[in-house]
């Protein structure tokens, strides 16, 4: 697969909190970093997220009395799973992990930062209305084809990618740069969405340019 000039590297959430021995650690999340610095030269454009919440966001199981991580709960957007305390603004776990090294950067994007809803994807918050003004730049910049690692595959890579869709933007997931969670079923139900919104899915390997 060739990337172009109009080809943007999305990095997603590789955070402290969601690596090794943080408080959303994803399984085997620190692997990522090796090949998404394989791949990161090969992009003219990138762009990093990065969950940013408040100390009393929603989607904390914290914020439910009775709740713990990994319920689910109806809020007026919909379901919602319910996770531990985890990138809270100003804490060590909200930084990018120490051994990215990205010098390609050219945005950094926060999002959760609503105490009143949660926010996976890099274009809508969870109400999937509300957006957080990617689209929009990317449209500025030319940026027609988006390719996303980072964590976690099953949700917030995920989510990006079926928003991406949405938009009629192509998205391709880089899945050896990517890692999931996989709690209620989530990395199957996200592989079949992926399979009727035309997301592809490709390893590092396949990229050239």
């Amino acid at each position: 697969m060739h990337i172009t000039s109009h080809d943007v590297l999305i990095v997603t959430d590789v955070q402290n909190d969601f690596c090794e021995r943080g408080a959303l650690a994803v399984p085997d999340g620190d692997s990522v970093i090796e090949p998404i610095h394989k791949i990161a030269h090969l992009f003219e454009h990138v762009v990093q997220t990065q969950d940013w919440h408040p100390p009393d966001h929603l989607s904390f199981a914290s914020s439910h009395p009775g709740k713990k991580p990994f319920d689910e709960i109806e809020l007026s957007y919909g379901k919602q799973t319910l996770w531990p305390d985890h990138c809270i603004q100003g804490s060590m776990g909200v930084n990018f992990h120490p051994a990215l090294r990205l010098t390609r950067t050219q945005m950094i994007l926060r999002k959760g930062f609503r105490s009143s809803i949660d926010s996976y994807s890099a274009f809508f918050e969870n109400d999937h209305k509300t957006q957080t003004g990617l689209a929009s730049y990317l449209k500025e910049r030319g940026l027609t084809r988006i390719f996303l690692v980072g964590l976690a595959y099953d949700f917030c890579v995920g989510y990006s990618a079926l928003d991406a869709r949405r938009l009629g933007l192509p998205a391709v997931i880089i899945r050896d740069a990517c890692r999931a969670i996989d709690t209620n079923g989530s990395l199957e139900w996200m592989e079949k969405r992926f399979a009727e919104a035309g997301v592809d899915v490709v390893n590092s390997e396949d990229l050239s340019n």
